[in-house]
Parts: structure tokens; sequence; C-alpha cells
């Protein structure tokens, strides 16, 4: 059950009303760090953001352009403010912390045309320590009832061009290598976008709560550049929002701090979505799994029928005693299904979701996991035919619970849903809410693939445990430009990482490729362990082949390291070129770090005072060994042990392209 510790406090109203031709108002986070300045000017509505005496954003308007109606922009006033506070703790069913402080001074302002039709709308402002999420609420009223948003004119005004990490809308599923520019050259990007300002501030704008609208992108505007605009996915029509009063839009959101792992650490996202809506959540567990996919990804196996069928009773079984030999949860099984015959994207009506091939006996696949205490993780691939999905997908989720399935993997493979809309648009948004939610009714969570950007939703729908919308491992098998360099994990927890969990699917030992010799995992293995405390999923994938694993000491820290944590830090880290995640594993002593680094040989000195201090752990490493490199050496492993406390610092050296792995094993106390 998922408790929830709540403190409200002082809740004070201020409703200041006023009649002249210019409002002001202010609110300060519950530090006093930041302040936040909503103001009408010459009829728009805007904001500012300063921290101390350093102006964050200037001041940026907010509006609509609606279908058959005036623009909801100009001819504003203020009408009231209404302020209140609150301080919070809640449990995370899984998370990255354990507990999470949701601690904030709001500010509502009520914001009206002077005249008539005389629309209304709330702006709401949540200042907290390190950022600010807003949204528009839209009340029920005689003068807009239905209505249509063309376009929502949300802007960031930024008073300098700061350094930039974005990915371009243009490139389909987020899956791209990050840029980095000043943000005046720029494409239309994704959000989460990182900036790094010359004070050494840093900040990431993005999203929280999509629900029942569309996913934003920016732009950059203006003459200077300096301007984002907010940039919604159409549907095929052009419409961006289909909307009835009462309405409200997800929230925009700039997370603030001093160094990229105050981004990384920062809970704002998810403190803006509400809270749980499942009440019994002991189903939900995180885990790690193994999966007859990489293999196919290498072309040696495929997802069709054949005689490299790799979705057979006898493979499975195979995985799954390598599963319950090495207490892994799950065993993943993609082509399992009817459909994946011939040219299946384009034949995607033909995919059945309860219909196996004559050669995967699910009954006895299941009934044999079960005596072994593996779990079944299943799989459903729609082509992005969301209208065939749908039409199954009571069946789908039922079929799956009568075999003790508990996790689906779910993929969109090709660009439009439908042949038609996008993914992220309300569209897109809509359908999966409504696979979560059904997913929910029969006690299974889900890994979404080709998915809309994550916004923290899983605090409300827990069961949405991972999803990908990265540029992941299967690249690394087969991409013409020959897989993703090494700097793209250290750059992805600062980027992609601030949406959510994200399902890389790393952990390879082999790094050969027969087949696509131009393409290989640009990393060594103690960096692929390293993976698995600096990349965030609670679901986590060992993707390589279980011979690869077998007879391997370092595959002791895959079996070792946790996938839930009760507290994340992170000690280092300079965006491209290296970083450093320490977690605590939940409801126990022992830490796990992860270091990774670019094309650059990297030595750098932790400070390990997360540890408890007084408590003595035996530090099991697994660094890069004598000559590894990531091109010419990647295998090459030392793993040693020593005793440290808090006290203590690591000293950590790190190849070309590689990285380091530790467990911290908490020593008994007398």
């Amino acid at each position: 059950m998922r408790r929830q510790f709540a403190l409200l406090a002082a809740l004070g109203l201020s409703m200041l009303l006023g009649t002249g031709c210019s409002h002001d108002t202010a609110v300060s986070s519950p530090d006093g760090g930041l302040t936040l300045r909503v103001a009408e000017r010459d009829g728009r509505i805007g904001y500012t953001l300063s921290r101390g005496e350093t102006l964050l954003l200037d001041f940026s308007t907010l509006g609509f352009e609606l279908r058959d109606a005036p623009a909801l922009r100009d001819g504003l006033t203020i009408d009231a403010t209404a302020r209140t506070s609150f301080d919070q703790t809640w449990e995370q069913v899984w998370g990255e912390e354990h507990f999470v402080r949701n601690r904030y001074n709001e500010l509502r302002v009520a914001v009206r045309e002077r005249e008539a039709p005389g629309r209304r709308f709330d702006a709401v402002f949540r200042l907290f320590d390190d950022g600010v999420g807003f949204r528009c609420e839209f009340p029920e009223q005689p003068a807009l009832g239905e209505f249509v948003i063309m376009d929502e004119l949300t802007e960031f005004r930024f008073p300098q061009d700061h350094m930039a990490w974005w990915m371009p809308t243009r490139e389909p599923y987020y899956e791209s290598i990050a840029r980095h520019t000043p943000l005046s050259r720029m494409d239309t990007v994704n959000t989460p976008l990182t900036l790094e300002c010359a004070d050494g501030t840093y900040l990431a704008l993005h999203e929280a709560d999509l629900t029942d609208y569309a996913k934003m992108s920016l732009r950059p505007a203006g003459e200077e550049g300096t301007t984002l605009r907010c940039c919604l996915t159409p549907w095929s029509n052009g419409v961006k929002v289909y909307a009835r009063t009462p309405f409200r839009t997800p929230w925009r959101t700039v997370v603030v701090g001093d160094t990229p792992g105050d981004l990384a650490t920062s809970r704002l996202m998810l403190n803006l979505n509400e809270p749980s809506k499942i009440e019994d959540t002991s189903w939900i567990r995180p885990g790690k799994y193994i999966g007859i996919w990489w293999s196919m990804h290498l072309f040696q196996e495929t997802w069709a029928q054949g005689p490299e069928h790799g979705a057979t009773t006898e493979n499975m079984m195979r995985y799954i005693d390598f599963a319950a030999e090495n207490g892994i949860r799950g065993v993943l099984a993609e082509g399992w299904n009817v459909g994946w015959d011939g040219a299946w994207t384009k034949n995607t009506d033909r995919i059945s979701f309860t219909e196996p091939y004559p050669d995967f006996d699910i009954a006895r696949i299941a009934e044999y996991a079960a005596s072994k205490g593996v779990e079944l993780i299943g799989h459903h691939e729609t082509g992005a035919n969301t209208k065939n999905y749908e039409a199954q997908m009571e069946e789908a989720f039922a079929f799956y619970r009568k075999y003790g399935v508990r996790v689906v993997k779910t993929g969109y493979v090709n660009v439009l849903m439908d042949g038609k809309e996008l993914h992220d648009s309300q569209y897109g948004v809509r359908h999966y809410r409504r696979v979560i939610e059904t997913a929910a009714r029969y006690g299974i969570c889900i890994d979404n693939h080709e998915p809309v950007m994550p916004t923290g939703l899983e605090r409300t729908w827990p069961n949405l445990m991972t999803q990908e919308g990265v540029r992941g491992q299967e690249y690394n098998a087969w991409s013409p430009d020959g897989g993703n360099p090494p700097e793209h994990t250290t750059v992805l927890p600062f980027l992609r990482g601030l949406a959510g969990p994200m399902d890389y699917t790393f952990g390879t030992f082999d790094f050969s490729n027969p087949v696509s010799p131009f393409a290989r995992v640009q990393s060594t293995v103690a960096r692929e362990l390293a993976h698995y405390v600096v990349i965030y999923s609670p679901l986590q994938m060992a993707s390589d082949l279980p011979e690869n694993y077998a007879g391997k000491p370092a595959f002791a820290f895959i079996r070792d390291v946790p996938t839930d944590w009760e507290r994340t830090v992170v000690p280092q880290a300079v965006i491209g070129d290296y970083c450093v995640f320490a977690r605590q594993e939940r409801d126990g002593e022992d830490w796990y770090l992860g270091a990774v680094t670019d094309e650059e040989p990297r030595t750098v000195e932790v400070a390990l005072s997360f540890l408890t201090p007084g408590r003595k752990y035996t530090a099991q490493i697994y660094a890069d060994g004598e000559g590894a490199d990531w091109k010419t050496n990647p295998y090459a492993v030392e793993i040693t042990e020593r005793e440290v406390g808090a006290d203590d610092r690591l000293t950590i050296r790190m190849a070309s392209g590689g990285g380091c792995a530790v467990r911290f094993k908490a020593q008994k106390t007398e």
C-alpha cells in the first residue's frame, strides 16, 4: 500500500483586486532563492523569473490562437490573484528516491478579456526551490465551451544566448544524438532541453502531466533567437488541441540548478503530477530481465517464422534456465505472435495479440517459467496501428494475465499512427493513456517503446514503469553511422533522462559484429556495468546473449545491482565529458556507483561522503583493466576490493570510452 505523509502548510489566500491599467504581482520559492513576477503589459500577460539578482527569464507572454475565434492573447487584464503554500512528503512506489518532498508556493492569477466576449482563464504558477511549473486552467464559462487550440503562444525569453544541449523534433521517436550549440542556432527541438548559462547556472525546460493535450516542442524566435516559443504537435488536419471547459494545459517546467546533478536529482516534474490512482500497488515490482531480442538485431535470429525464428519454446526455456540460475526476474520474447511475417510494418492489421506462432507454446513456457521462479515479459508490437490494438486490447491483456504476465513491452514502429497521426499529437497521447489505464485494470505494467516523451505520469500511474524514447543499444548493432558514440551516455542523464526512466537495453559483453562490422557497441565491459547505475529504469535489461555472460566474473555486478533506489546523488558531472552517479538500494544499506566517460580517458577523484558516516563498506570495484580501450580492447576488466568509509576518496581511472562500476557492500556491525 502506498503511504503518503502530508503536511499542508500555511494556507494563505490573499485576493488582490484592482481596476488600474497595470497589475504586477510576485511570488518567491520557499527558500527565497527564486522570484517569479507576473504582470500585465499593454494588454498581454507575461512572467519573469529571477534567481537572486540574476534575471533568468525576461518578460515572457502567455496566450492561445483559437480556431474560428479571436486569439486569447491581447486585451487581457488581471482580475485577481491568490496565493497558497504547500509542503508534503510522499512515498514513491518505485524510483530514484524512496521519499520525495513536495514544497512550493503557488500564485494563481485570474485573467480575463477587457472587452466582449470576456473569456477567462487562470494562470497558475508553482515555485519550488529548484524551479517553476506553470499552466493555464479554463473554468466553465458562457463565452468558452468547446474550443480548438491552433497554437499555444507560451514564451521563454532568455536574456542571453546560452549554450544548449538538444535533440531535434525531425528525428522520429526521439532517437537522436544530442547537439551542443547556442540556443539561437537550434532547430525546433524536443524537450527536455538543457541550457548552460555563462554564470554556471544550469536550466532544463520540459513539461509535466501531459494529459489530453499535444506534446510541447520549442523553436527559437525573434531577431536574436534567444526567445523560445512553444510548438504543439498537430493532428493531421492542423489542429493542435480539441478542448472543452473545464480544461487545463500540462505544466510547463523550468528546473534551475548549480550543477548538472541538480537537474538530474530534481523531482519537480513528479511533484506536478497527481498522486497514484492505483490504490494497491503491491503487484508493481521493479526488476531485471533478459530476452530473445539482441540476437535478432544481430541478424542471427528472426522475428518472423522460419528456420531462424527466435521465439520458440525451446529457446525460451534456455533463457528461462539462465534467468533462474542468475536471479533475474523476467524473460522477454519478441516475435512470438502472428503478424511478423512478410512486410509486417505495412500489414499491421494482421497482427494478433492472442495467437502465438505454432512453435511458441505459451502455456508450456509459462508453466516452466513458474516452476523456475521466473516471469514472462510480454510483448505487443502494434506497428503503430492503434485501431487494431485497441480492438484487441482487452482480450490481449486478459490473455497475458492468464499466463502470469505482469509486464508488457509495447511498440509503435511506424512514424504515423494509423497511417495518419503523429505519436506525440493529442491523438497519440490519448491512445497511450488508454493503454496504461487498461493495463492497470489487469494488473499489468507497461514498458512503452516509440512513446510520447514522458512527463512524470508514472507518479499517477506507477504501472507505467519505463519507456524508450531514446537512441538505445539497438543502434549499436546496425546503424550506418557506426552506433552510439561514448559521449552519448554522458549526455543522456541530463537531457532525455530528465523526462523519466529509459529502457536503453545495455549490458553487452561481446562486442563483435560479423554481420554488420561497421557498427558495434562503443563501450567497454566496465562501462556497460556502469550504465546500470548511470541510466535509470526500474526495469533493466541484460541485453546480451546468455552464452556471452557465461563464466564472466563481471556478470556478478549485473546480478547484484538493484533497480529500485532509496537515494540518488551525482558527485560529479560535466555534460558530454563524464558523469558519476551513486545510488543507495531501496530498504538496504548498500550503495552502487557508476561512472562513464566520453572518448577521452579520464581519472577522477570521488569523495565517498554519501556513505553512512561511521559505517565500513567493502568496495567491489569493476574498472577498466590494463590496456582497455573501447576501440581496441573493450574486454579488459580489473575487479578489486578494498575497505572504505564516508571519509575516504576513490580514484576512478576510465579508459577511452570506458567507465567504472562499484558496489559498496555494507559490512555487518556488531
